[in-house]
């Protein structure tokens, strides 16, 4: 619904088309070699695998592809991964119509969008400024967080280690040091950890 409800907001824009839509990774990454887009939406949620890993992907198969995180997820843990896998920019869902065209349209016009909030961010970050009321989860790398969603999804070491294609002896070394950077002692701590924050995440 989301998906058919950006393309017409986009169909009605006299001077913008939807060349291709995809459901899955796979026919995502192949629609976008054919079709060479202007530009390529994508979210972070996807079903067989995390937007970032697509934007990583994006970036090695046609680099000439500018990508547009559109989702519903808290730019504050997620426009800066968005940006350093490659990405152009960052907008929230509940951003509203305006918004999300005033991102394309900068995105289109080569230039970076997140929000003035983010950007502030960003800049403090990149002059040195100390970062004030970040989530110990900010700090987690790409792939532990991954991990760290997916424990808060209910899902076991195993079954990680064959959402991420990656081995269980990983998926364990991951888990250590997801606990570290969140100080927590024990399995049973992470997985309450992971889970309470899987649920403050959702949409009220």
């Amino acid at each position: 619904m989301m998906r058919q409800g950006l393309a017409q907001l986009i169909h009605n824009e006299p001077d913008l088309e939807v060349c291709g839509e995809a459901e899955e990774v796979p026919a995502a990454v192949e629609r976008i070699e054919q079709l060479k887009p202007d530009l390529a939406i994508v979210d972070i949620s996807l079903r067989s695998t995390s937007g970032l890993d697509l934007i990583k992907d994006l970036k090695v198969r046609q680099p000439e592809t500018p990508v547009l995180v559109i989702s519903m997820h808290d730019e504050s843990l997620y426009a800066e991964r968005v940006l350093k896998a490659g990405g152009r920019g960052y907008v929230m869902k509940q951003e509203g119509g305006r918004k999300i065209m005033e991102a394309i349209r900068q995105v289109l016009a080569g230039e970076t969008y997140v929000s003035t909030t983010m950007a502030a961010h960003i800049l403090n970050a990149f002059a040195g400024r100390p970062r004030t009321g970040e989530s110990p989860v900010q700090t987690l790398s790409d792939r532990e967080f991954q991990v760290f969603q997916l424990i808060g999804a209910g899902c076991s070491t195993k079954e990680i280690a064959a959402k991420l294609h990656v081995s269980v002896k990983t998926i364990e070394v991951h888990r250590v040091n997801v606990k570290q950077k969140l100080n927590v002692a024990t399995a049973p701590e992470l997985i309450r950890y992971a889970v309470r924050w899987t649920e403050s995440q959702k949409p009220q």
